[in-house]
């Protein structure tokens, strides 16, 4: 068990609550940008480092405050160069991360809780427990240490992010806007909203938040059945978000954002490969603008299903393009390492 610091995370301050923080302490307010910005623009996770501070004032912070940094404990490299992390959080809690380079992008993967609480059938992360939500600058953490790795061993700067790792982003539905607005904050990481992509197994009520709020990055929903009696059987949450509210929630969020939505699809051998599968989800495709990411599974131990065979994969993406849906084929990625999402958190669970 980690005991409880007295600190101050100084990164769940905002620049205004910042500012109070420091003058209350007898410092002139003008530093508390000059903090902020070290935390945030320059990624900064050591007061030590901010030299443009005086030696007294970085005393202080350390004395009042800490950065909950986030570090890689393991990281492993495929043949197709994804690279796989596992990152220890400061209470001693073990995430994971993503980089997936293809030619023409760099994508981060990054997780938003610690474990899951919706079980899905097929999913690593859904056979272990939920811990806790993850904090803003804990998700910021991952993708600026991900961006780290495509610059180091590729040479590449990042251009694009998915919160498709482990958790549920709409039930830490704070911590995932607030680490948005960091990445996209022109003080933080200056990143395009559009160039980031949030993941939801399916909640109808948050989708409509989502609506409300007028969300400019961009939306997927795993929906991996556009049957309930498959999806119930599969994705539990199903039960209580039927495929009748979920598209009634992006409707309604379409009609506030005007985003399109992504449809995210495993298609699992002998479950749901099948034409009448096809035709299912392309009637589901007609309630709002979207396309199709056709994924191929990458097998867990602890789950029965298997990747559809290659044939059946082409016919279902042919019969959504005949349907004029735009329709991807996403290989599967890390095949020679643990990259499906959960696979190497719950090998670190077994170690720590």
């Amino acid at each position: 068990m980690v005991q409880q610091s007295k600190l101050i995370d100084i990164r769940s301050l905002s620049l205004s609550d910042l500012k109070d923080k420091l003058t209350a302490m007898g410092e002139q307010g003008f530093r508390a940008k000059q903090v902020y910005e070290w935390l945030w623009s320059k990624s900064c996770t050591d007061f030590e480092q901010m030299t443009n501070l005086s030696k007294a004032l970085r005393e202080t912070l350390k004395d009042n405050f800490e950065i909950r940094a986030v570090k890689v404990r393991e990281s492993q490299v495929s043949s197709d160069k994804t690279i796989k992390s596992s990152f220890t959080l400061y209470d001693g809690n073990v995430i994971e991360g993503v980089l997936i380079p293809t030619p023409d992008r760099m994508t981060a993967c990054v997780s938003s809780q610690v474990g899951c609480s919706l079980t899905c059938k097929f999913c690593a992360t859904g056979y272990m427990e939920r811990k806790r939500n993850l904090q803003a600058d804990e998700i910021y953490d991952q993708v600026v240490l991900i961006a780290k790795q495509a610059e180091e061993r590729y040479h590449q700067p990042l251009t694009n992010i998915v919160y498709m790792g482990m958790g549920e982003p709409l039930l830490n539905y704070s911590g995932m806007m607030k680490s948005i607005e960091r990445i996209t904050a022109a003080d933080g990481l200056n990143m395009a909203a559009k160039r980031i992509t949030v993941s939801t197994a399916g909640i109808a009520k948050m989708i409509k938040k989502l609506g409300d709020d007028e969300v400019r990055f961009n939306l997927a929903l795993s929906l991996h059945a556009a049957s309930d009696e498959k999806r119930n059987q599969i994705m539990p949450i199903n039960e209580q978000n039927s495929l009748a509210a979920l598209a009634d929630a992006l409707k309604y969020y379409y009609t506030k954002t005007k985003n399109p939505v992504t449809f995210e699809y495993i298609v699992f051998h002998h479950f749901n490969d099948e034409l009448q599968d096809a035709k299912e989800l392309a009637r589901f495709c007609k309630h709002v603008p979207c396309k199709v990411n056709i994924i191929e599974y990458n097998p867990i131990a602890l789950a029965d299903f298997v990747n559809a065979e290659a044939d059946k994969i082409d016919q279902f993406a042919n019969y959504l393009r005949s349907q004029d849906i735009v329709t991807n084929v996403r290989r599967s990625r890390g095949k020679d390492i643990d990259a499906a999402c959960g696979q190497l958190a719950i090998k670190e669970e077994t170690v720590v």
